[in-house]
């Protein structure tokens, strides 16, 4: 009996010990998947933050890629046909950039020169509301000067001296406006005429080649899309700025016309008590 139980014992001690040593190296195994696992999800990772970091500069350097570009554009639709639509840009936005400058000087807050004016009218008479207007910066205060000024000669001179003297004060507002619509017209005009002669040398090509083919065709293509690109985009543009400088001087045109009435509604007022 004591042999068998000791037989048993061992048999069992051999069991276990086998049983432990399995589980130990699955244990491992299941370690070293998991490891295997975790590099394998890790590595797009990693390679994801490598390219982030590798496209970070990029990013940084657009500008200088856009510049890049850009230069290359202008170069392959001919730079002298480029050049010139250019010009059309810069003159045409000097003369944007003036008008919109000179209109908002032009603005007046018409209320309080009104009020400024039917005060001077009180305390000093038409003197004073001279140098009320005398002293106010812009068209309406010009109007009403010349209006006031002319109170001698009777109402109905001041009326007219006042229509008159406010279409005079529109031409200013509408000074360079027909040279920027000239600008607007001759971009894309520039641009077409690059067009054709981007076609009649793509033509000249094939006929020198003997033969129809991208490449040979291509070039003239390029330069004729280019010169058009450009001269649209330029006109776009200075019609955005001549719309914008349009809505100004109608606002202004408006103000007067509103601010007009209401003086001559003073200077009768003021006549109606210089008479009793």
């Amino acid at each position: 009996m004591k042999k068998v139980f000791a037989t048993l014992t061992v048999l069992a001690m051999l069991t276990f010990g086998s049983a432990a040593v399995l589980a130990q190296e699955e244990a491992a195994a299941v370690e070293e998947a998991a490891v295997e696992n975790v590099d394998e999800v890790a590595a797009p990772e990693a390679v994801e933050a490598v390219e982030e970091v590798a496209e970070a500069p990029a990013e940084e350097g657009g500008l200088v890629a856009l510049h890049k570009t850009l230069k290359t554009k202008f170069i392959e639709g001919g730079a002298g046909f480029m050049a010139l639509t250019l010009v059309t840009l810069v003159f045409g936005l000097a003369l944007c950039i003036e008008r919109i400058i000179y209109l908002s000087l032009s603005k007046t807050n018409t209320k309080e020169l009104l009020a400024n004016i039917e005060a001077a009218l009180k305390q000093g008479g038409i003197e004073k509301a001279l140098d009320v207007c005398r002293n106010t910066r812009g068209p309406v205060a010009s109007i009403f000067y010349q209006g006031l000024s002319r109170y001698d000669e009777g109402i109905e001179v001041v009326e007219k001296t006042v229509a008159s003297y406010g279409g005079v004060q529109l031409g200013l507002l509408e000074k360079n406006l027909s040279w920027i619509t000239l600008f607007i017209a001759i971009a894309p005009s520039l641009g077409f005429l690059g067009t054709i002669i981007g076609m009649i040398e793509a033509f000249d090509k094939i006929q020198q080649v003997g033969d129809i083919s991208a490449t040979v065709v291509a070039g003239g293509i390029k330069v004729a899309l280019l010169t058009t690109l450009l001269g649209l985009i330029i006109a776009v543009v200075l019609q955005l700025f001549y719309n914008y400088i349009l809505s100004l001087v109608e606002g202004l045109v408006n103000e007067m016309e509103d601010s007009s009435i209401s003086l001559l509604d003073l200077v009768v007022e003021y006549d109606k008590a210089q008479k009793k």
